[in-house]
């Protein structure tokens, strides 16, 4: 039985990394128009980055390409005249009117979720869009596309609202993703496919309220498949050793990464990395890496992934091991676990309760820190601990592989120095970065009054609630609009990033309805 299982578990393996590989080779805007991309990009012809990448050709790629060559030279004007002859480029989603009378914000969000619905997706050949075989909800302004972690969020206040459909659809639109590539990419774009987001797969799972047999089989299946994508290469590495998202530590276990499968700069952010990789005065490859390891985060960026905790030039996110990562993927490993009982799967459950449980037994030797009352990344190169205290420290608790003590310890720590007038600060350092200080995020409110509520520090949990909540509504009074970010605090809206700050927004509309529900 036991080979069995390994068998098992190396053809999933095997076949994941093989379809991963394979979908990085996926030509994305720049390798499909060279030259004229590397111009539009760089000479800043758009505003966003993001918008020649979503732009669809109205021709072949290829002639598109060969007319360009065959221009001598373009000017500025002249080069963004081209591009909008052969593009249909994309404008922002912007968000319907705020009514002057502000209805109630429940009400609003409700009748945001139709804005934030769109249909099915046939890709267009030299485009960028991932077919998508069901309705949607995307996030908002420059995020035409659906999200992988974002969804997540936005899910519990379709929930809440009643939209199972919708919450039905996006799971079986993300294991169309899985069954496609190997794995959920960044988001639904082929530039988006050498990357992946915090395995929340798991988690949409569980706010389904199917019980069809086939169905859970199916989905369980399908998320054996997401964890070997993430495990890929694990067997076999020796102490010190790191294989894409995986890094066998000193006393050789294996715990996660965040990586990319390519060593290039991101499609929608190419001229920021190519100044950010110039600057670092790293071999560009090693920039672009950990740039690109950065954004599969979904904390792009942060002081947790820079080597002097304040320059982004200094990242290095490939040579950490995550806390939120490594929790969320024993929350997959304990659903595997969970879903496999439910099909009577006795060697399934055996092997992933046993991952489990060695996954938590590591996460506290590694990862939890007593000093400092906190779980804390590792620097995996130097076999330190960073003293960069973030919200990250509550996944342990959102996952439940935390003890009692450690969670209490945690809750104190965050009364001391993470909860702000606003809501939950994402870090405790100022870096002008978006993913910290003054800065809150949906999703860490969530994650954290979550988890603190498994373990009955309900008194925090209320209360990171309550002020997020006033902080949102505050926004809304002001302006009508649901926000990506918030300065938790000054309560108001967020800065700092890539780009301006973004209204619609499909996880603070989730989060907040949910929040709002008191759902647990």
């Amino acid at each position: 039985m036991a080979r069995l299982i390994a068998v098992t578990l190396a053809a999933l393996t095997l076949a994941s990394a093989a379809q991963a590989q394979e979908a990085a080779k996926v030509p994305t805007p720049a390798d499909t128009y060279q030259e004229l991309f590397h111009q539009v990009q760089t000479r800043r012809i758009f505003p966003d980055g993001k918008i020649f990448v979503d732009a669809v050709p109205k021709r072949a790629p290829a002639r598109i390409l060969a007319d360009y060559r065959a221009h001598a030279r373009f000017s500025d004007a002249e080069l963004k005249r081209f591009v909008r002859a052969n593009f249909i480029v994309p404008e922002a989603g912007a968000a319907p009117e705020p009514s002057a009378a502000r209805p109630p914000i429940k009400a609003h969000i409700a009748a945001l979720w139709p804005h934030l619905t769109k249909p099915p997706v046939k890709p267009v050949a030299g485009g960028s869009a991932l077919a998508m075989a069901k309705p949607f909800v995307v996030p908002g302004g420059r995020f035409r596309e659906i999200y992988y972690w974002d969804s997540y969020f936005t899910m519990l206040g379709l929930k809440a609202d009643g939209r199972d459909d919708l919450v039905e659809n996006m799971i079986d639109d993300f294991g169309g993703l899985i069954d496609a590539y190997g794995h959920i990419p960044n988001g639904a774009r082929t530039y988006y496919l050498s990357r992946s987001q915090p395995p929340f797969f798991y988690a949409m799972v569980g706010l389904s309220s199917t019980t069809d047999p086939k169905t859970l089989k199916a989905r369980v299946d399908l998320m054996r498949r997401e964890h070997a994508f993430w495990m890929e290469g694990a067997d076999g590495l020796k102490p010190g050793q790191a294989h894409r998202r995986v890094v066998a530590l000193a006393d050789g276990t294996v715990l996660n990464r965040y990586w990319d499968d390519r060593e290039t700069p991101r499609d929608e952010s190419y001229r920021e990395d190519l100044e950010t990789a110039l600057k670092s005065g790293r071999p560009p490859a090693d920039a672009f890496r950990d740039l690109r390891a950065g954004a599969e985060s979904g904390w792009d960026y942060s002081s947790r992934w820079m080597a002097d905790g304040k320059t982004l030039a200094t990242i290095q996110t490939t040579s950490i091991v995550p806390v939120d990562l490594n929790s969320l993927m024993f929350g997959l490993e304990t659903a595997i676990s969970v879903g496999c009982a439910k099909l009577a799967d006795t060697a399934c459950v055996s092997e992933f309760d046993g991952r489990a449980k060695a996954r938590a037994k590591a996460m506290d030797l590694y990862l939890w820190d007593a000093p400092k009352g906190a779980y804390l990344d590792f620097q995996w190169k130097t076999g330190q601990r960073l003293d960069h205290l973030s919200a990250a420290t509550f996944y342990p608790l959102f996952v439940g592989a935390a003890d009692e003590r450690k969670a209490h310890v945690v809750a104190q720590k965050a009364w001391d120095e993470l909860l702000a007038p606003g809501g939950l600060r994402t870090t405790t350092v100022r870096t002008g970065q978006q993913w910290d200080t003054p800065n809150g995020w949906a999703p860490l409110q969530w994650v954290a009054v979550s988890g603190l509520r498994r373990y009955g520090e309900d008194a925090l949990a209320g209360e990171i609630a309550k002020r997020w909540l006033a902080t949102v509504e505050r926004e809304y009074q002001a302006s009508g609009k649901m926000l990506e970010k918030y300065d938790v605090e000054e309560a108001k809206a967020g800065g700092g990033g890539e780009y301006p700050t973004q209204d619609g927004f499909g996880w603070t509309n989730g989060v907040t309805r949910a929040l709002m529900e008191g759902v647990k």
